[in-house]
């Protein structure tokens, strides 16, 4: 099926099929509704742009990455830890919560589809060069794929930052008089309450940008995107070979329950 087909047919918009390979109609009520909403009108033709798996792994790491920003906030301004109190429970939490970022990466990378996504991150081509270097209304967006430059930089300074804060934060925890140097320690606590300070204004940004594309956000929560949309935002992800070069929705027959190839 290429991507331009549409897996509603007829002209009361009903599907053809309760479940294909373009979502089923929970995708479709949710998509259809923000359609609506956002004047577009007619509802459009919808692709899956992500999978169970890469949906989850996003969601966990946001959730984590939320609870160790507020509890360090809490830990590091004497204001919030007068208020909230239970510093112990609140270091805890932190400590656990920190250790746990990897762990959602690890588990999606059982799925085929997710690690296709993970490549197509980490994928920097000419064309993303050349999309940072111009005006955002100058931009030419015909060689954007299924992740756009800005997208990947982000991405790829999310995964540096849970590896040196993970490592950092073993150091402090567990790095006390006598096991490993002061000054090791001293520097590994540095590097990791600027990395966190780094990390939330990260985050901020990566919060103002989603508001600002109702459409992204709804397909990073149900998986599916308007056709219209993917064709504006990000056409060398359905138009490049095989359905795109990061594996777009219109590559091949037999696509598996997390939306992409079948391992």
């Amino acid at each position: 099926m290429s991507p331009s087909d549409s897996a509603w047919d007829g002209p009361s918009g009903s599907p053809s099929d309760e479940s294909t390979e373009y979502g089923d109609a929970a995708d479709y009520s949710e998509a259809a509704d923000y359609s609506e909403a956002a004047g577009h009108g007619e509802v459009p033709r919808l692709v899956r742009r992500f999978g169970r798996a890469s949906r989850a792994a996003h969601w966990s790491t946001a959730v984590l990455t939320g609870i160790c920003l507020a509890t360090a906030a809490v830990l590091y301004l004497g204001p919030l830890a007068t208020l909230v109190g239970r510093r112990q429970i609140v270091s805890a939490v932190h400590l656990y919560a920190g250790l746990a970022l990897p762990l959602p990466i690890l588990a999606a990378a059982v799925s085929a589809a997710y690690r296709r996504d993970v490549a197509a991150l980490d994928r920097f081509t000419a064309g993303d060069w050349a999309w940072l270097r111009t005006r955002p209304r100058r931009r030419d967006r015909s060689t954007v794929g299924k992740f756009n430059a800005g997208q990947k930089l982000y991405a790829a300074f999310v995964a540096g930052a849970v590896l040196v804060m993970l490592g950092t934060g073993l150091i402090m925890e567990y790095g006390g008089p006598g096991a490993i140097p002061v000054s090791y320690r001293t520097g590994a606590t540095f590097v990791h309450d600027s990395l966190a300070l780094g990390l939330f204004v990260g985050v901020c940004g990566h919060l103002w940008m989603a508001s600002r594309d109702p459409v992204a956000l709804v397909g990073m929560r149900t998986g599916m995107v308007p056709l219209p949309w993917a064709l504006r935002e990000h056409p060398a992800w359905l138009t490049g070979p095989d359905g795109g070069p990061d594996g777009g929705p219109g590559s091949g027959a037999g696509r598996g329950a997390d939306g992409g190839s079948q391992a």
